[in-house]
């Protein structure tokens, strides 16, 4: 089979991660697929903000729980988060920042990483304390916040959960 489509197959959302941080390289080499996704006219309206400094990882993870209204972590202990912005004004922004996301999770199981895509970033990157945040790390403009892709070693190796019967319409 095919490399490319073995990856696309075996990839799993995992919920469970080692404490060990993940490399530099590792974590480079994932956002460079992410840079290189396709995006609408190629205006390229997402950034990634990649996170590995604990204090801020785990404030972002309090900022989404508060907005999911729970208090354990929603990053499942994961040790890295990129978070994908796009230019909220661009037509093009939750398409741009969701073919990031989707390079980004395939980037990581290829190099045998977990990920999972974790949402609330509109919701948190919308608040004064999530816009604050963006002005502290340079970032200036009205962004959206398309997703959080959290990156770790794996603890889990769950398999693909049955996909729905009428998944495919063809019109031949």
């Amino acid at each position: 089979m095919n490399e490319a489509l073995a990856n696309l197959y075996e990839r799993r959302s995992i919920r469970k991660y080692k404490e060990e941080q993940i490399t530099r390289e590792e974590m480079d080499a994932v956002i460079r697929a992410g840079v290189c996704a396709a995006s609408g006219k190629n205006g390229q309206s997402a950034i990634i903000v990649a996170v590995q400094d604990k204090e801020t990882r785990d404030l972002l993870s309090r900022l989404n729980a508060a907005v999911l209204g729970v208090n354990s972590d929603p990053f499942y202990g994961a040790p890295t988060v990129l978070i994908v912005l796009a230019d909220a004004n661009s037509n093009f922004a939750v398409q741009d920042g969701s073919l990031v996301m989707g390079n980004l999770m395939n980037a990581a199981n290829a190099i045998g990483l977990g990920s999972c895509w974790i949402n609330r970033a509109r919701e948190v990157f919308a608040t004064e304390e999530g816009k604050a945040l963006l002005r502290k790390w340079g970032i200036e403009g009205e962004w959206l916040g398309i997703g959080n892709c959290i990156l770790g070693y794996p603890a889990e190796a769950p398999a693909m959960k049955k996909r729905k019967e009428n998944y495919v319409t063809y019109v031949l």
